[in-house]
């Protein structure tokens, strides 16, 4: 459907009916627009920094690496 259509389509209902169909759709392009490109890069920088900050903690304490031990073992059975 295209945008010309969408908006003839809109025309047809009531004012408050429009109004409600636009107060949902906002928070979904909202949360679409936040999981664009820059955001997704913005959010693996974030990971990358936070990862090397802890990094020295995981090498140095055998308490953080304890379930390790696991990731060899097939959980999903």
């Amino acid at each position: 459907m295209s945008k010309t259509e969408i908006l003839e389509e809109l025309k047809k209902l009531a004012p408050a009916e429009r109004l409600s169909v636009i107060e949902t759709a906002l928070p979904q392009l909202r949360g679409d627009l936040e999981r664009t490109e820059p955001a997704r890069e913005n959010e693996k920088k974030q990971r990358e920094f936070a990862a090397e900050a802890l990094f020295a903690d995981y090498t140095a304490d055998d308490e953080l690496r304890a379930f390790s031990v696991l990731d060899g073992e097939d959980f999903h059975a």
